[in-house]
């Protein structure tokens, strides 16, 4: 990690990653044909209106179409830059595969410029390469894990995250998630070996408010200090703690902090062997 010296107040706690440790190239500069413009909804919906407070502003963002779907089978490539990507928390790879072509992909732990992947049922097991999951042993570290067979990968895809695999059974790989969720995934999904880029991504501490905005937070109002009328907790005479029964509540009234939220009746309920470990339960 990189510290700061102490100008400021807000410098002095102040960290941020080494990139020159991870990448390659001008991370300013990716790939033109690999690239395009994006207009972020900033926690918009279709309508036009909120759906998700506290996003806007910040740094415009040139968007790199890395690839998900690994669709280009038994053909190796080789890395040949590491680069950074502000629309996600992992670093990205331009790859060159052997009949010509470029594309970008997630970059697993441990990678650097010059290594070689293959995606292919008879992958050997070593980090980058992409195999069907009844492929891989027992006890191994995934991510970019499909969850429909030739869907694309939609699992696992942070910074520093992997999945270990569990065991084969009755047609599922079983799966211990980064949440700790135990879950079933069909056999025949695809998923890279090894863990992503980018471990320390969770040690950064923005430092100061002015940071936070360059990356499109906005503020964040605590609903104790709104008044009554505008939030369940707002109101009353100086500092006054929750005083609810049933725990803190949200802006709409909605529980908090250890609530479930999840719908008894989601599809892929049946999918799962052992719920997330939530903070309340930890």
């Amino acid at each position: 990690m990189k510290k700061y010296k102490p100008t400021t107040p807000s410098r002095r706690h102040m960290t941020g990653i080494l990139y020159r440790d991870y990448l390659t190239t001008n991370r300013s500069k990716p790939l033109k044909k690999l690239t395009k413009g994006r207009k972020r909804a900033k926690g918009r919906n279709s309508a036009g209106r909120i759906t998700t407070r506290h996003k806007g502003g910040g740094a415009k963002r040139l968007y790199r179409m890395v690839d998900f779907m690994y669709n280009k089978f038994d053909i190796p490539a080789k890395i040949e830059s590491v680069e950074y990507d502000p629309n996600r928390s992992g670093f990205i790879a331009l790859v060159s595969y052997v009949d010509g072509e470029k594309r970008y992909i997630l970059v697993p732990r441990g990678i650097k410029k010059g290594d070689k992947f293959v995606v292919s049922e008879n992958a050997e097991i070593k980090t980058g390469n992409r195999l069907p999951l009844f492929k891989i042993p027992s006890g191994s570290h995934v991510y970019n894990i499909e969850v429909q067979p030739r869907g694309g990968s939609k699992l696992v895809r942070s910074a520093g995250n992997f999945a270990e695999v569990l065991a084969i059974d009755g047609g599922y790989a079983q799966l211990k998630m980064p949440s700790r969720e135990i879950r079933k995934v069909p056999e025949k999904c695809w998923a890279n070996i090894g863990a992503v880029s980018n471990e320390e991504h969770n040690l950064i501490t923005i430092g100061k408010a002015g940071r936070s905005r360059w990356m499109g937070i906005r503020p964040t109002v605590r609903g104790s200090a709104m008044n009554a009328v505008d939030h369940p907790l707002g109101g009353g005479e100086g500092k006054a703690p929750a005083g609810l029964k049933k725990g803190p509540k949200n802006k709409w009234g909605k529980g908090k902090r250890g609530v479930k939220t999840r719908n008894p009746k989601k599809y892929s309920s049946r999918l799962i062997i052992k719920r997330r470990v939530t903070k309340k339960r930890k």
